[in-house]
């Protein structure tokens, strides 16, 4: 595992700022990892099949509030982290902090720290850029894997042209909206209140400078060192016989047709009831949640974990 790196300039978001969820009752658990505070939700039964649910850019774990319930209700245990620069988590003040190795060490000694085994991963997003090489490189504490939206980019394959606008916006634009910004991702569009939701981690400019710089960290070509390590996890995931489930939304323009890929190279996905979340935009947590939520329970009743 990459050595947790020191950091030295960290902001933490005021509790107050969080004080308006009526609609996020979960509290906050928190983890000591590399001096850092790593907040995350861990609701439902603690003997329950444990689900791991990562965020992508700009959210936090507040994206699952709808489907939290129905997987509590299922009886699974449910653990939904805020990345570090996101959400109730410390955020670094200093852009070089924000590598893509740095977020997989610390998802990984999170993970190693609480002890968690027998997960469902599921990501999106940087969700799934961070999660899948976690899941690359600690398979045995995972059962299975469901992805909406997601990736694992190697460099090697063309981007769209959504991703390089978004990505020039994220770097050079004066002004950097996050609520709104999660808004333009949905296609049933928020409420002023899950507008300011969002909003709620990042009280000033330095609170987002992790958001920032996401989109700058996704390997685009075939030098990238991040992206040959993606390659690699890629080989993990070639041999991977455990379930694999594709969720993902038919009006993405970042991620749209991606599910082929892990479908035709991942043998865990063959014969798996993919599906094809209509009407949804890229937040498919948010444009439909219950929806992606009760086709992970089912996921998981039709996939039990069997004895070796």
């Amino acid at each position: 595992m990459t050595p947790l790196p020191l950091i030295e300039k960290v902001l933490r978001t005021p509790e107050a700022c969080f004080a308006g969820l009526t609609d996020f009752p979960y509290s906050p658990h928190y983890a000591e990892i590399g001096g850092l505070r790593i907040a995350y939700i861990d609701e439902g039964p603690r003997d329950g099949p444990a689900v791991l649910l990562l965020h992508g850019e700009p959210a936090w774990s507040y994206l699952y509030r709808k489907m939290i319930p129905v997987l509590v209700q299922a009886g699974c245990r449910v653990i939904a982290p805020d990345l570090v620069g996101f959400g109730r988590s410390d955020k670094p003040t200093r852009r070089q902090d924000y590598t893509y190795a740095n977020h997989v060490a610390w998802m990984s000694a999170l993970i190693e720290q609480q002890g968690w085994q027998g997960m469902t991963f599921f990501g999106q997003d940087w969700g799934s850029l961070i999660g899948l090489r976690v899941v690359a490189s600690m398979p045995e504490r995972f059962q299975r894997i469901a992805l909406g939206n997601a990736g694992l980019p190697t460099g090697q394959e063309p981007l769209p042209q959504a991703f390089y606008i978004w990505r020039a916006f994220a770097r050079y634009s004066p002004w950097f909206p996050i609520g709104r910004i999660v808004k333009a991702g949905c296609q049933k569009g928020l409420t002023d209140h899950e507008v300011a939701a969002y909003n709620a981690p990042f009280p000033g400019r330095a609170y987002r400078i992790g958001a920032r710089v996401f989109p700058t960290l996704v390997p685009d070509g075939p030098n990238d060192p991040e992206g040959q390590v993606n390659a690699r996890a890629w080989d993990v995931f070639q041999q991977w016989h455990k379930p694999l489930l594709t969720l993902f939304s038919n009006r993405d323009p970042i991620t749209k047709g991606g599910y082929k890929v892990w479908q035709e190279r991942v043998p865990g996905a063959q014969g798996q009831p993919h599906a094809n979340i209509r009407g949804a935009g890229h937040f498919l947590q948010e444009d439909s949640g219950v929806e992606v939520a009760q086709a992970l329970v089912q996921f998981i009743h039709n996939n039990p974990v069997t004895s070796p």
